[in-house]
C-alpha cells in the first residue's frame, strides 16, 4: 500500500457545515496511522458532529466530513472530505494542505471494527493504512 498523506488528511467532509453522524457509526473515535517509511504518526479524532481534528507532524487540521451510514455491497463506506482549517505547517510528508481541499475516499473496516483502510476507490488497489482505533486515554 502506498502512502498518500494529502489523501489521508482529507479524512473528513463536504461543505463548510458538518452533518451529524449516528452516535454508533463505526468511524467515530480516535484513529492512529503509523506513516509507512517514516517515524511519523497521524491522529484523527472523528466526532459525532461530523467534524474531525487531524494531527500530522507539525500540521493541525480541522475537517468536516460526510460518510455513508452503511457500507456498499463490498463493505466500503463512501466519504467526502473537506479541510476547513489548517495551521499551515507541514504534515508527515512535508506537504502543507490548504483549507478547501476536498477529496472522496472509501473506508473499509476490518471485521473487528478496530482498524480500517482508506482507499481512493471502492477496491483495495490504492489504499493507506491500517488506521488503528485508539482506546483508553492514550490521547
Amino acid at each position: 500500500m502506498k502512502s498518500s498523506i494529502p489523501f489521508l488528511l482529507a479524512l473528513a467532509a463536504a461543505g463548510a457545515q458538518a452533518a451529524p453522524l449516528a452516535a454508533d457509526h463505526p468511524i467515530i473515535g480516535i484513529w492512529r496511522l503509523e506513516v509507512p517509511e517514516t517515524a511519523c504518526t497521524e491522529t484523527y479524532r472523528i466526532r459525532t458532529d461530523g467534524t474531525a481534528l487531524v494531527t500530522s507532524a507539525a500540521e493541525v487540521a480541522e475537517t468536516t466530513f460526510e460518510i455513508a451510514a452503511r457500507p456498499d455491497a463490498n463493505g466500503f463506506y463512501r466519504t467526502v472530505n473537506r479541510i476547513v482549517k489548517d495551521n499551515g505547517k507541514p504534515d508527515c510528508t512535508g506537504q502543507v494542505t490548504k483549507p478547501g481541499h476536498t477529496i472522496n475516499t472509501f473506508i473499509l473496516f476490518h471485521p473487528s471494527g478496530n482498524q480500517f483502510l482508506m482507499c481512493q476507490a471502492p477496491d483495495r488497489r490504492a489504499c493507506v493504512g491500517p488506521l488503528v482505533r485508539v482506546t483508553g486515554d492514550w490521547i
